[in-house]
């Protein structure tokens, strides 16, 4: 009876010690993934279900599956190595190939930052505020929460804005949509030859699949100071961000699905589709898209800039952390708030089109994935740099064919377009 009630204690510490490891290892695969539902990603998974209805939701479910093994390895290389990706890219592949693609990845997230605050604005005009009080004060928040906080709180707080996520499953719910058609979705492969199809795979594929979600979470992996031996918890962390990312742009899509396609709506942004959703499906629908959309924007508002600046200091060596000040990392620093102010300055431009702004940037992060794809490969499989932590095939599989796939989209897209203009 006393071994026993000893080892029922025992067995009870073990698990509350693995709890405690868990919930201090947690944040960047949850937040990384989450951010990859942003303003760019929420307009993609919008004009996808509104065009296409649920036609595409099984290219959803290979590109969440693809993400969550190629994140996996990001994150197994930062905790085995200690380095950036961008930084192991520049000791491996040389500065020629770290300038490109440290230049791609700039004028992707670049695009991306503009995109972001498109939808901090387009989400508080639903209720009214004008966009030249909600982007400046957001730019603002989110300079300040950078520059002045420590990592721990910064991540505290992006924590708390995933809650605005809750608002599409919710918004699903309301909508009722026929689960059956969306099983045969998922089930049933089908993809149009047409052009228009062909980008919307293309931005549906490169907003799953980011690569600057890829440099964010290997870069705060190692802020975070995860090592070899807390890595078994942050896979934990890193594989619920990928299937929760999936399951966001699910919902996503099948409320456009449900709710636009029937009616032929044509959708250019979340804003247009929160519109459509108060007549077709209630002001309730309306309200928590919006909401879901103004999180999601804050949210990648803050995580990519802070992912570029990441990655190019990284890359030539500077110092970078959210921890440091401008003394310390004035690059890093300057960077980030350089960014900020670009964004929403351009965001605040009257004769800059906006909505064409985030889907071009979204079909940029589909081009430029295959190539972060093959360094992430021949890194991750590289027995010199990870020891016996290198991928295991069932990783390279499924990482080459995520690859592949993201390549051959590229290639079609670019073909159907020559042949267009041809």
């Amino acid at each position: 009876m006393i071994r026993t009630a000893s080892a029922v204690r025992r067995r009870a510490r073990i698990r509350r010690s693995t709890l405690l490891s868990f919930l201090a290892v947690m944040g960047p695969g949850i937040i990384t993934g989450f951010a990859g539902n942003d303003a760019g990603g929420v307009t993609t998974y919008t004009a996808v279900g509104a065009h296409y209805g649920f036609a595409m939701l099984w290219l959803l479910l290979l590109s969440t599956a693809g993400l969550l093994v190629i994140q996996e390895m990001c994150a197994r290389m930062g905790a085995v190595t200690g380095k950036g990706l961008s930084d192991l890219i520049r000791e491996r592949f040389g500065v020629r190939w770290t300038i490109v693609a440290m230049v791609a990845l700039l004028v992707a997230n670049g695009s991306n930052v503009v995109a972001e605050f498109a939808g901090v604005a387009a989400s508080l005009e639903l209720l009214g505020v004008e966009r030249i009080v909600s982007v400046p004060a957001a730019a603002i928040v989110i300079w300040a929460l950078v520059v002045f906080f420590s990592y721990r709180v910064v991540e505290r707080t992006l924590f708390v804005l995933l809650l605005a996520f809750i608002a599409y499953p919710v918004s699903a719910l309301i909508v009722k949509p026929d689960w059956g058609a969306v099983a045969r979705g998922f089930a049933i492969p089908t993809l149009p030859t047409e052009q228009a199809a062909l980008i919307a795979a293309l931005a549906l594929v490169g907003t799953t699949i980011t690569p600057y979600m890829m440099f964010y979470i290997q870069a705060s992996i190692v802020d975070k100071g995860i090592g070899r031996e807390l890595y078994r918890f942050a896979r934990v962390d890193v594989s619920l961000g990928a299937i929760l990312t999936g399951l966001n742009g699910f919902f996503i899509v099948v409320v456009a699905g449900a709710v636009l396609f029937p009616h032929h709506v044509t959708v250019t942004s979340a804003a247009d589709a929160a519109q459509a959703l108060g007549p077709l499906a209630g002001d309730q629908a309306k309200l928590l898209f919006g909401v879901g959309l103004f999180g999601a924007s804050l949210l990648a508002a803050t995580v990519m800039p802070l992912s570029t600046s990441y990655a190019i200091c990284e890359a030539f060596g500077w110092e970078a952390g959210i921890s440091k000040d401008f003394r310390e990392a004035p690059v890093f620093m300057g960077l980030f708030t350089l960014l900020l102010v670009i964004g929403a300055l351009v965001v605040l431009s009257p004769s800059v089109p906006l909505i064409p702004l985030i889907l071009v940037s979204q079909n940029v992060n589909g081009l430029l994935l295959p190539i972060v794809l093959v360094f992430i490969l021949k890194l991750a499989a590289d027995r010199s740099l990870m020891g016996e932590q290198t991928n295991s095939r069932v990783s390279q599989v499924i990482g080459v064919g995520t690859a592949v796939g993201a390549s051959a989209l590229s290639i079609a897209l670019v073909a159907v377009t020559l042949l267009g203009a041809g």
